[in-house]
């Protein structure tokens, strides 16, 4: 086939036809790469594209202008694809992808209610400023993100609890207050791969101030007032603590070493 044909079909919107082919221009690869013992469930959300005046009805359930996926627990480190259009048309209106959200889970323990989350989102935007990310070397457009759990204590007998928390992670390597995500150029996009990375730290920190004191080996809860205070403050007390129930069942003096 001449390359005047393949001209022709590219001319008339074919993808694939026998003897040439081409690449979809509006479409981008979303890949996420996740801890162990995570799961995700994202929603790639389009709306009327500028200048459009066309509306799309309200309705309950169903929602053609969202994409929702939805990734299982995996016990090990893993990557999750997957190609998304940055344009769609829904009941003759056409669309733009305005942005993808994510919701995270992951397990800190063996029952069914040891579970954390968060959220993320990535913003797709027409303009961005100066500083924004700029398409690298390498082709992919990444974007960094650090998870970690926070420990606290909850009920009479003071169990441990994990909360998670994902945020942005700078070029320099530090996380800031932003949640995960960030924001993206329309325009780089296209044929190209975006790839929101979570690194999960090993290190875990007290869910709240003057609630723990750092020890060799981990933490001690703060006594309070009593055994009974479930809030427990410090103010000061560095020397009166309080035995911890573990996620196993165990009473133990430190977290998480119970040494």
């Amino acid at each position: 086939m001449s390359n005047q044909a393949c001209g022709v079909l590219l001319v008339l919107g074919m993808a694939w036809t026998s003897g040439c082919a081409v690449v979809p221009v509006d479409r981008f690869t979303l890949e996420l790469d996740l801890p162990a013992n995570f799961r995700v469930k994202s929603a790639a959300n389009y709306s009327p594209a500028a200048g459009e005046r066309c509306t799309l009805p309200w309705r309950r359930g169903k929602r053609p202008e969202r994409k929702i996926f939805s990734v299982p627990y995996s016990p090990v480190a893993s990557r999750v694809t997957q190609t998304l259009p940055l344009t769609e048309t829904v009941e003759g209106c056409p669309l733009v992808l305005r942005s993808v959200e994510f919701d995270f889970y992951a397990r800190w323990g063996a029952r069914d209610t040891d579970v954390g989350g968060d959220i993320a989102a990535i913003h797709i935007q027409d303009r961005l400023d100066a500083d924004g990310p700029g398409r690298p070397e390498s082709g992919v457009l990444e974007l960094q993100a650090r998870c970690r759990w926070f420990f606290r204590t909850v009920g009479p007998v003071h169990a441990i609890r994990k909360i998670l928390m994902c945020r942005s992670v700078d070029a320099n390597g530090l996380s800031g207050k932003a949640s995960a995500g960030g924001a993206v150029q329309r325009n780089r996009l296209a044929g190209q791969k975006l790839r929101l990375v979570l690194n999960l730290s090993d290190e875990e920190l007290p869910a709240f101030d003057d609630n723990w004191v750092a020890v060799p080996n981990g933490w001690r809860r703060c006594r309070g007032e009593s055994f009974e205070d479930m809030f427990a403050y410090c103010r000061g007390n560095t020397t009166d603590f309080k035995p911890i129930k573990m996620p196993d069942g165990r009473i133990c003096d430190v977290y998480p070493t119970c040494n």
